[in-house]
């Protein structure tokens, strides 16, 4: 396995540090970051860190428009220009334990993606307020009941693609930002049949930094479902 690890960040100074001394002490594990301009410095972090492990860490710096979904197609694509067999997504707030990529591989092995999952077995949530657990367990089941899909954890944004299964992906023609794209790939894996695993995870409320969670997240996370569900399979 050749695994590289896409890391989208909009002010993260203060948790990439930490963050990327525990993705290098995973043997072998390439980094992207994808710095969406942040104003706090992140990307300067970044480039420091890629300065000093650049068979390692590669950043993207993004401009324009910014959000979630847009970072992570700009860094799919980077990723599919590389060798890396296997291109993993987690959040850079350290709320996904990066002891747990390893797990994540092993289950690849029997699927073409795996998700890093808090509504399976084994899976939990800690310092979450319960708005936040109700939130989280209501979008899901909201999700699967309008989507038909059979993840557990749809909004999980902790992921371990095949690259051939991301390959096959419309990624050009997927129009979901913030949250919502995290549906809609998952969406469009199912679409076109890949199997998924879903891989039992603790995530961990971020430590430092305000939450990307705004209302215009929430409404396009509400809307998304229904546009998926009335295209055809």
């Amino acid at each position: 396995m050749r695994p590289l690890v896409i890391v989208p960040t909009y002010d993260e100074r203060a948790n990439l540090p930490l963050l990327l001394e525990q993705l290098l002490a995973l043997p072998g594990l390439r980094i992207l970051i994808v710095d969406d301009a942040s104003p706090d410095g992140t990307g300067q972090v970044a480039d420091q860190y890629a300065a000093a492990n650049r068979a390692r860490i590669q950043v993207l710096h993004r401009t324009g428009r910014r959000g979630l979904g847009l970072s992570y197609i700009d860094g799919m694509y980077v990723a599919l220009r590389t060798d890396a067999t296997h291109i993993c997504q987690m959040d850079a707030d350290l709320s996904h334990n990066p002891a747990d990529i390893p797990r994540l591989l092993d289950a690849a092995q029997e699927a073409d993606f795996v998700i890093g999952s808090r509504y399976v077995p084994g899976g939990r949530i800690e310092n979450w307020p319960l708005h936040r657990r109700m939130l989280s367990a209501f979008a899901n089941h909201y999700i699967r009941a309008i989507t038909r899909l059979t993840i557990r954890d749809c909004t999980s944004g902790f992921r371990c693609w095949h690259r051939e299964a991301l390959e096959q992906l419309p990624l050009a023609s997927i129009r979901s930002d913030g949250y919502a794209f995290i549906v809609e790939l998952a969406w469009e894996a199912s679409r076109v049949g890949l199997r998924c695993a879903e891989v039992p995870i603790t995530f961990v409320e971020r430590r430092e930094g305000a939450s990307k969670l705004s209302g215009m997240v929430i409404v396009e996370s509400a809307i998304v479902p229904w546009r998926l569900a009335a295209r055809p399979k």
